[in-house]
């Protein structure tokens, strides 16, 4: 009886962590401590802890005289929405969550544990980094972390939750990961602190402002959920969560069929002048079940947008040109977020929906010089490697290579449609007339009238979908009201594609 009793006390102990003292500077600092992040985040009372009486080895620097509850960090297992994931949380009230070479195995262990069973992966992160104390073996401990992490790329989800300091080396193991959930003002990420900033460049900067959340999620793109508080942030994760599969081992689970909302009629969200943009956004909740559309990397890049929704009750993965930003090129940045997304579904047996508004790739020296030859081909590359249906829906323009780029039939999709609204050219009409009728333009009486008569026997010859479609390059011209109809359609008719390739070790994509 007294063992039982000495284990409460024991297990009451540790479960404290760095003490009261420390867990009410947390909260006072606007954080909630690591085990309450847990027990929000998963269904209530399925957490089950693993290594709560692991202890850290280091002997030097008076470290043989310090307990550290957990070794600061929890590890575990329990539900969200009914299904299994594998957890861990860092302590900051033990030892600012730094990390050790045992802290690492806990969280080592429970990563092949999630490989091993095939459940997701959700890494809360709150720590000042390496324990210096521990020397190497804590940079142990980070390459062990950053090999599993490898591993389990494509194989189960692995999702970073940053909800503290994530500094130094210690940042690599989020940016391994699928997706990296930050919160205003308490995430922070970066390589080098403010101090070192200054120290080297003499550059004055605050942590928000080098890497706080906003930072992460809009600029850097380092990030792909923003929430205003940790509660929203863990909504978002558990909204996520229920659109993926738990490994790729099997596709996301069929859910009850609802149809759009009303008031998202699709045949009224066009507007009649192919110049005037529109939200792309409303195209796409026109079409998935219930109007559902979880945006990934909203604020980066907007110029694309990714995300999930239902067709039917299935899951797919949604990639569309934004015509409310720069008409929806092609640039760097949306290139790397559209290639990213695309190569994440079919890692996961997510089918993808493509809506193309595409004026091409956005021109300039600024982006030839960063490289936007080798980043626009990652788009290339990503939509030809993936196996998984994919459905394509031109709307409007698709011009030049970026028709190519937003998974034509020439990068086998399995089905394009297009409205009858669509221009398939290899440049838009009035640049196209310009060369083409120059001389004809230049010795008119009046070039400009000249110019609209040519520019309208171009649109009238090419700027349409039916050339694409006599070449077999659309499936069907449809109705934007048919558009829910043919893309479920299509998802029902490829659901057991199988699609054989080459034999590789793997391909070596244009990073």
């Amino acid at each position: 009886m007294q063992r039982i009793i000495d284990f409460f006390s024991k297990k009451s102990t540790k479960s404290l962590g760095g003490g009261e003292k420390a867990l009410s500077k947390q909260k006072a600092g606007g954080k909630m401590t690591a085990r309450e992040r847990i027990a929000a985040l998963l269904d209530d009372g399925s957490f089950h802890e693993y290594d709560l009486f692991v202890e850290h080895n280091c002997k030097d620097f008076g470290m043989h005289e310090k307990e550290l509850a957990a070794d600061g960090v929890i590890t575990g297992s329990g539900t969200i929405g009914g299904r299994p994931v594998c957890i861990y949380a860092q302590d900051f009230t033990v030892a600012g969550g730094s990390l050790g070479l045992m802290h690492a195995r806990k969280i080592t262990k429970v990563m092949d544990h999630a490989i091993k069973m095939g459940m997701p992966i959700i890494g809360i992160n709150d720590s000042g980094g390496a324990r210096i104390q521990e020397g190497v073996n804590s940079l142990a401990g980070y390459g062990e972390i950053f090999y599993r992490n490898t591993l389990a790329s494509g194989v189960v989800p692995q999702i970073s939750v940053i909800l503290g300091p994530c500094a130094g080396g210690a940042v690599y193991s989020p940016a391994l990961t699928d997706f990296v959930f930050v919160v205003d003002n308490i995430s922070k990420m970066f390589i080098t602190g403010p101090e070192v900033v200054k120290t080297v460049l003499g550059e004055e900067i605050s942590m928000e402002d080098l890497g706080g959340a906003r930072v992460q999620a809009e600029t850097a793109g380092n990030a792909h959920f923003f929430a205003n508080s940790e509660m929203e942030c863990f909504e978002q994760i558990r909204q996520l969560v229920g659109f993926l599969p738990d490994s790729n081992r099997n596709k996301a689970a069929i859910i009850e069929q609802k149809k759009p909302k009303h008031s998202y009629k699709i045949e009224e969200l066009l507007p009649k002048d192919s110049k005037i943009p529109f939200d792309v956004r409303d195209i796409v909740r026109s079409l998935v079940d219930d109007s559902e559309f979880l945006e990934v990397q909203e604020l980066f890049a907007p110029n694309a947008i990714t995300g999930f929704g239902r067709i039917n009750g299935e899951t797919v993965g949604i990639v569309g040109n934004q015509a409310l930003v720069l008409a929806g090129v092609l640039d760097i940045d949306a290139s790397d977020k559209i290639a990213r997304f695309v190569r994440f579904c079919d890692s996961f047996n997510i089918p993808l929906v493509t809506l193309v508004d595409i004026p091409g790739y956005l021109p300039g020296s600024d982006q030839e010089h960063a490289g936007v030859i080798r980043h626009g081909a990652k788009v290339l590359y990503a939509y030809s490697e993936a196996s998984v249906p994919k459905i394509t829906v031109i709307l409007r323009k698709a011009y030049g290579g970026g028709y190519i780029a937003m998974c034509s039939h020439h990068l086998r999709a399995d089905f394009v449609f297009a409205w009858p609204t669509a221009e398939i050219a290899v440049m838009g009409p009035e640049g196209a007339a310009n060369i083409i009728f120059r001389s004809e333009i230049m010795a008119a009486e009046n070039p400009d009238e000249m110019r609209k008569l040519k520019v309208k026997e171009y649109t009238d010859k090419f700027a349409n979908p039916y050339v694409a479609a006599s070449a077999g390059y659309v499936d069907a011209v449809i109705a934007p009201e048919e558009t829910r109809a043919y893309v479920a359609h299509a998802l029902q008719m490829t659901r057991n594609k199988e699609e054989l390739r080459p034999a590789r070790k793997h391909g070596v994509a244009p990073f």
